[in-house]
């Protein structure tokens, strides 16, 4: 629609979520982009950001609480990457659309014309907004069972792979969620006779040099090196 207006009935919204609200408008804010609110100066209700900044809080503690009681042997390192993948962007962004909550958007005319119902961030925000209005409306039981529901496929496929995920997977999967980006392994020295080589790697995301492993072959050295690099990198994210 040219106006930005929602493409779909709320009711259809909550039927989605399995979850029904005394008044629907708790409901909209959570779909309010910011773009709408600037256009409609008269509009009674406020764009959904701080809503996501609330959801994002919920979210991250369901799937944290999920990771942990369910992979009771992943260190520290392994249950923040876990995290950190199942909290990213694209993963939200991807739960939406299953849930086609870009239908239910209350966007801006321009936010509209540059296909603003499709784009990632406008989908994850929305997600978490909504995931903040089930926590005030329905309390942190109703929010923990629609996030553990909507996110089921996701979470069955991280906790699935339990600790039998690599260093190196797990390294790839913690700089994607944060920085959308993969990390690079160099080979930096081999020393030692031919039956005793000592390779060493380190893996670098851009120029910066994240760990530094060693090993007897270079598969070891940079599984070493991405050991290193998860545990500094989870001691910087959780001081």
């Amino acid at each position: 629609m040219e106006d930005g207006t929602v493409l779909a009935d709320l009711a259809a919204l909550e039927q989605a979520l399995g979850v029904s609200f005394a008044e629907r408008s708790i409901l909209k804010q959570s779909l309010l982009h910011s773009s709408y609110v600037n256009e409609n100066p008269g509009v009674a209700l406020d764009s959904n950001e701080r809503l996501e900044f609330l959801g994002d809080a919920v979210l991250g503690f369901v799937i944290a609480e999920k990771l942990y009681h369910d992979l009771p042997e992943s260190s520290e390192g392994g249950l923040t990457t876990r995290r950190s993948a199942l909290i990213s962007q694209d993963t939200l962004a991807r739960v939406a659309r299953a849930i086609g909550l870009g239908d239910y958007l209350y966007l801006g005319k321009g936010e509209q014309a540059s296909g603003g119902r499709h784009k990632p961030t406008n989908l994850a925000g929305a997600l978490e907004a909504v995931i903040a209005v089930v926590f005030l409306d329905q309390g942190l039981a109703a929010a923990r069972g629609l996030i553990l529901r909507l996110f089921q496929p996701a979470l069955q496929k991280v906790i699935s792979q339990g600790a039998t995920t690599d260093y190196k997977t797990q390294l790839q999967e913690f700089i994607q969620a944060k920085y959308q980006q993969v990390p690079s392994y160099q080979l930096v020295e081999v020393t030692g006779p031919d039956h005793a080589r000592k390779f060493t790697a380190e893996v670098k995301l851009d120029e910066a040099v994240l760990g530094r492993g060693s090993g007897r072959s270079k598969k070891m050295a940079e599984t070493e090196a991405a050991r290193v690099a998860l545990k500094q990198l989870s001691a910087d994210f959780t001081d």
